[in-house]
């Protein structure tokens, strides 16, 4: 039995308040635990006169707090628990980058910490300026212009250098940045603009090959171009795991757009083929399968420049640590090459051991899945592909940096989100931390919905009125210039009407389902409009309420 729900009550109704104190709480234990690692690291550096400590601690507390202040402002709805899990992490990982400058005579934790400051800067103006995440959706296409100049940047005589084999860098006023870590946000952007307005043409149309149906070749066009894109900074930069993350990004985000195991199949054929043709015509990367299959073959480990020897003695290092670890500062994270960066998840193996890397593994999985969250939570299909793949992208970077260090895939030259030396990923990192909490901020603020006024109703009839007319302007286009070429109009022409009166743009030769997937997508929710809305969204918004609540009202749904 119902019970029906008075006006009055509903309004009445308390609101769920956003969970501010909550984030604030858990910025402190983050905080905390950035502050502490650096101390154990080397405890006697506190009568010292060293300003590390206190500079870092700074840094991550009053950063952390600026960034907590702009979301109550801005953002106010958004993920309590996003910005504690960046900080904790970035804390870890500047502690450790510290504690192997104490061996190795380097300075890179400082350098770590200026990038830090900055790269929370520009995550906070992304937060106060990024109002809505659909306006992202228009310049879907400037950023794939965009993501084109900044994989060419480091080729260009005289801007681009290129280190330890790889041409992946740009050096500016003596300092090295590497854009390919910007070209993955910026790709993202294009991909999920791309696949939220084209979805329904890649779901409909195509040929039919027993129970798969398979895309037309202009919908596989952009799939064609970044596998070129992924194979062009596979020969030319040299770098295999830019390469890797680049197709990643676009298989996960077109499944997710789909739900087609057609295009994971397509996509993982495209990568053997690549794969192959590169180990046969590309020196450098047969040199990495060879040091991934025979690490441990003395000629190979001793083999210089491309041998084994990082990778072995990477293994030797998480071997040491154990389950619990030889202690923060106890290790030899120094005998493993790049240690600060490409292997520094083998550094905190060896001094926290299984348990620590454990811990530090379920804090990205916790990032990932808020990520995820806010997809679903969201209400536009720009916004879910976009969380979605920005997270995918933080799984896919996770999974080849930790596959490579324990040689369960060839080793590569990504570097730990927000852990690893290095200014740009760490940059490009914090941006997409800004962006998800933006998203999540949509996913859960309260929505008002109830019955549809004159108004509303008024506005879907003039949207639909618009497409109708827009497609019979077409369809007169087209057969007017048929008949100026002196053909007459035959049954085709009937089937074409047919289809775009659907809103479909298939050929009569096409062959269209009768229903879509039985499941939805996270990309599923119709064609978009300039503004970013949709008539699914638009309907939405007018009978949620109804059949929640009945009056009008305030909604305290949304991502928990």
């Amino acid at each position: 039995m119902s019970t029906a729900v008075s006006p009055r009550e509903a309004q009445a109704a308390p609101r769920r308040k956003p969970r501010w104190l909550t984030e604030l709480l858990l910025l402190l234990v983050a905080v905390t635990i950035g502050v502490g690692a650096n101390i154990l690291v080397d405890p006697d550096q506190l009568g010292s006169g060293d300003p590390h400590i206190l500079v870092s601690g700074l840094v991550l507390g009053v950063g952390g707090l600026l960034l907590h202040v702009v979301l109550r402002l801005r953002a106010t709805h958004a993920d309590p628990y996003v910005l504690p899990i960046v900080v904790a992490l970035n804390g870890l990982g500047i502690a450790m980058i510290h504690r192997i400058d104490l061996t190795t005579n380097q300075s890179a934790a400082g350098s770590q910490v200026l990038w830090t400051a900055v790269a929370m800067v520009a995550a906070g103006l992304v937060l106060w300026f990024l109002k809505d995440h659909r306006v992202l959706r228009r310049i879907t296409y400037i950023c794939l212009l965009l993501s084109g100049l900044l994989l060419l940047m480091p080729l260009l005589p005289g801007l681009g250098v290129e280190l330890n084999g790889a041409r992946i860098w740009i050096s500016v006023g003596g300092r090295t940045f590497q854009p390919g870590e910007v070209a993955k946000i910026t790709l993202a952007v294009f991909f999920a603009g791309y696949l939220s307005t084209n979805r329904d043409l890649i779901l409909l149309a195509g040929k039919k090959i027993g129970p798969v149906r398979l895309p037309r070749f202009r919908d596989m066009a952009p799939m064609f171009a970044a596998w070129l894109i992924a194979i062009g900074v596979l020969v030319f930069q040299r770098d295999l795991g830019s390469a890797i993350l680049f197709f990643g990004l676009f298989l996960a985000m077109i499944y997710l757009a789909t739900s087609r195991l057609s295009w994971i199949v397509i996509g993982l054929l495209l990568v053997a083929v690549g794969g192959f043709l590169a180990s046969q015509f590309f020196g450098h990367v047969a040199a990495r399968l060879d040091s991934w299959l025979n690490a441990f073959d003395p000629d190979v480990y001793n083999r210089a420049p491309g041998g084994s020897g990082q990778i072995v003695q990477g293994l030797f290092g998480l071997s040491s640590g154990g389950l619990f670890g030889q202690g923060l500062g106890q290790g030899r994270p120094d005998l493993v090459s790049y240690a600060n960066s490409d292997m520094i998840m083998t550094a905190f193996g060896e001094e926290l051991g299984l348990i620590g890397v454990s811990a530090v593994l379920l804090l990205f999985f916790l990032f990932v899945s808020r990520g995820f969250r806010a997809a679903l939570g969201t209400r536009d299909a720009f916004g879910k592909l976009l969380a979605a793949g920005l997270s995918a992208v933080m799984v896919l970077q996770l999974f080849v940096v930790v596959g490579g260090v324990t040689r369960l895939i060839p080793l590569t030259g990504l570097t730990t989100p927000f852990m690893s030396a290095g200014g740009s990923s760490l940059l490009s990192n914090w941006i997409i931390a800004a962006i998800i909490l933006a998203i999540s901020h949509t996913a859960r603020r309260p929505v008002v919905t109830g019955p549809a006024t004159e108004a509303d109703l008024a506005e879907i009839a003039a949207h639909e009125a618009a497409l109708r007319e827009a497609a019979e302007r077409d369809e007169q286009e087209r057969l007017e210039r048929r008949r100026s070429r002196g053909a007459e109009p035959d049954a085709d022409d009937d089937a074409t009407v047919e289809h775009r009166a659907v809103g479909t743009d298939t050929a009569p030769g096409d062959e269209v389902p009768d229903a879509g997937p039985a499941t939805e997508p996270i990309g599923a929710t119709g064609g978009q409009d300039a503004d970013g809305d949709t008539p699914t969204e638009a309907m939405s918004r007018l009978t949620d309420e109804g059949r929640h609540r009945g009056p009008r009202g305030d909604e305290n749904g949304g991502a928990s």
